[in-house]
């Protein structure tokens, strides 16, 4: 967001001007006060622990060309004596609330582009990465960064886009029933992508169905002239084809328009035959294992298909995607297959990340590495238990449970000590020190958990040069 007025700050977010700006806001926009470039836009968010409202007068004098604060915080309230001259203050009930506000109308000042509006219970972001190198080879494009996809994420990823991008692949997470439809309203999507429906967030929503209505919001936000993208064999795939009056675009069974032909796998990627109605086939080479990636790549071969690319600059980025980090990153390093698939992790993302490694070819033996998967509810011991027992029926060697006692770490423990060596330790470094004594070279070892369980904490502490 740039070359923004004082007075089109106001027209978008409201709220009262305390003191009119000598120059307007010229290098985008931060919630962070660490982050202050010159002629930047400096808005004062809060929370349980934090107040961005104290930093906003510092801000100012250190370059910021305008500031929207909910609150003065100065020591006569003044705010002549707290902030630099020329910067302008603007006074607004809800600071959040403002940032939307302003995202909303950014998005509508960069049109004509188009939208991609992508959510779902496990790959979002890994698809996005996938949609994002397919479409940079034809349009000018820009994604989420990182996992930057809730009620604050989303409003930073609009702003941070400039005028004339001509495609933009937002993702959109959720854990509560109503979050998705303020970032549909916000991100404006022509087409929609859900890469799965599963059972992450049921501690919040109670059921898999109640899951699926919240994911088909993005469905019933698309015009009639858009797409929505899915995988065929989702459970819910008939109701998001129901939900929606875009075209429905389901990918990958046999007779779909978009599926992939004679797959094979590697421990470093997939080789694949990719088919697409109206366009013909091309052979592809994915960067990264795992059938559920294969997947995923159909979701963005459609999106480069329904937005002009042809076969082979979608061959071309997806044999080109990287991935952001911690998502099924397969390294060979002192001996060792590791597989870093540290971000987060659900019931169906686990399995497909045990399925993956035990599909691998090569390693003498696979040691699973794992934390206590979030947000579950009372299906959290159930879930964790089938992880055990899935890890043991996948031949795992052995499987070491990270982080402190709980009923589903615990749980997942006992279901596989049953069958295979399992071991619950309290942190990465007694994580480390369990996996030497197991550890043989030629083992592949694969490291999940929800964020919360912090994962990548126990590789570093076996593995420092991963850092790098």
């Amino acid at each position: 967001m740039t070359h923004v007025s004082t007075s089109e700050l106001l027209e978008a977010c409201g709220g009262e001007l305390l003191r009119p700006a000598e120059r307007s806001v010229s290098a985008g926009l931060t919630t962070d006060s660490r982050c202050i470039t010159d002629g930047c836009l400096f808005i004062a968010l809060t929370g349980e622990r934090f107040d961005g409202n104290r930093f906003a007068a510092e801000a100012t004098r250190r370059g910021a060309a305008a500031v929207i604060i909910s609150h003065l915080c100065g020591e006569a309230g003044s705010p002549e004596q707290d902030f630099a001259p020329g910067a302008a203050v603007i006074l607004v009930r809800d600071t959040l609330a403002a940032l939307q506000a302003l995202a909303r109308w950014w998005r509508g000042q960069l049109d004509p582009i188009r939208v991609i509006g992508l959510t779902g219970s496990s790959g979002k972001t890994s698809t996005k990465d996938m949609c994002a190198a397919v479409l940079s080879q034809k349009y000018r494009t820009v994604a989420t960064k990182g996992n930057l996809n809730n009620h604050i994420g989303v409003p930073l990823s609009i702003l941070g886009t400039e005028k004339g991008t001509e495609v933009a692949v937002w993702e959109m997470g959720m854990n509560h029933a109503g979050e998705l439809a303020p970032l549909c309203a916000m991100t404006q999507p022509h087409i929609g992508i859900i890469t799965t429906i599963g059972s992450a967030h049921m501690e919040y929503l109670g059921s898999r169905e109640a899951i699926a209505h919240e994911k088909c919001t993005v469905a019933r936000s698309l015009p009639s002239d858009g797409y929505m993208i899915y995988p065929t064999g989702d459970d819910f795939a008939d109701l998001i084809a129901s939900e929606t009056r875009a075209h429905p675009l389901p990918v990958g069974r046999h007779d779909s328009a978009v599926r992939a032909l004679n797959l094979r796998s590697s421990a470093h990627g997939s080789r694949y035959t990719l088919h697409i109605d109206e366009l013909g086939e091309i052979d592809i080479a994915l960067p990264v294992p795992g059938a559920h990636m294969v997947s995923n790549s159909l979701l963005a071969a459609a999106a480069g298909w329904k937005l002009g690319c042809s076969l082979e600059q979608i061959a071309a980025g997806l044999s080109s995607t990287t991935l952001t980090r911690g998502r099924l990153a397969c390294r060979e390093i002192d001996g060792y297959t590791v597989i870093d698939d540290s971000y987060n992790a659900n019931p169906e993302s686990m399995k497909a990340a045990l399925e993956t490694v035990a599909a691998l070819r090569g390693p003498k033996r696979r040691i699973a590495v794992l934390g206590k998967m979030g947000e579950l509810g009372e299906s959290g011991i159930a879930a964790h238990a089938d992880m055990g027992w899935c890890a043991a029926g996948l031949g795992y060697a052995a499987v070491v449970v990270v982080g402190p006692e709980c009923p589903e770490t615990l749980a997942l423990c006992s279901a596989a000590a049953e069958r295979i060596p399992a071991l619950l330790v309290q942190t990465p470094a007694e994580a480390a020190a369990a996996l030497r004594q197991l550890m043989q070279p030629g083992d592949a070892l694969l490291f999940k958990g929800s964020r919360s369980a912090g994962m990548e904490r126990s590789m570093y502490e076996l593995f420092p040069g991963l850092k790098d």
